[in-house]
């Protein structure tokens, strides 16, 4: 009797979902997420909160709406975000200098020392997976390639 129910990747034929850049880009995105999880839910913090964080530790005063088009996301998911990352005492809204509309986004003081211990786990992990590459040349590559896919 043949097992309709195939549960392990190993013995499922993906066809030509193998043959798509998106597809195996998809699989290796979900890859790194899961681990993110694995080395962050602790401290409520998801690859998009992080990369808020990322932007706004780099680029102090930029306004939500341009947090928020950089990282490509919708504006009222980023209200979300910023509404999370503040009641952690992460960010800070200030009104924006050119439009008081607007609110710029920074780091708090605790931000800064909370992302900093974030960025040696999210660095721990991200060199664990990269052992799976060939050597430093192969990463390289991989990250050329992916920004030119990215555009």
């Amino acid at each position: 009797m043949q097992d309709d129910n195939k549960s392990n990747d190993q013995s499922i034929d993906f066809g030509v979902l193998n043959e798509f850049l998106g597809y195996r880009l998809r699989r290796a995105q979900m890859n790194f997420f899961s681990k993110f999880a694995e080395v962050c839910s602790d401290l409520g913090i998801s690859p998009g909160l992080f990369a808020v964080l990322a932007i706004v530790e780099r680029n102090p005063g930029l306004t939500q709406t341009a947090v928020a088009q950089v990282l490509g996301n919708d504006r009222s998911a980023m209200v979300a975000a910023v509404d999370k990352l503040e009641h952690k005492n992460l960010l800070e809204r200030r009104p924006a200098k050119n439009d008081r509309r607007s609110y710029a986004l920074f780091m708090t003081e605790h931000g800064t020392e909370f992302f900093a211990t974030l960025v040696e786990r999210v660095t721990s992990y991200e060199n664990e997976m990269a052992k799976r590459l060939k050597d430093e040349d192969e990463r390289l590559w991989l990250l050329d390639v992916l920004e030119r896919l990215a555009k």
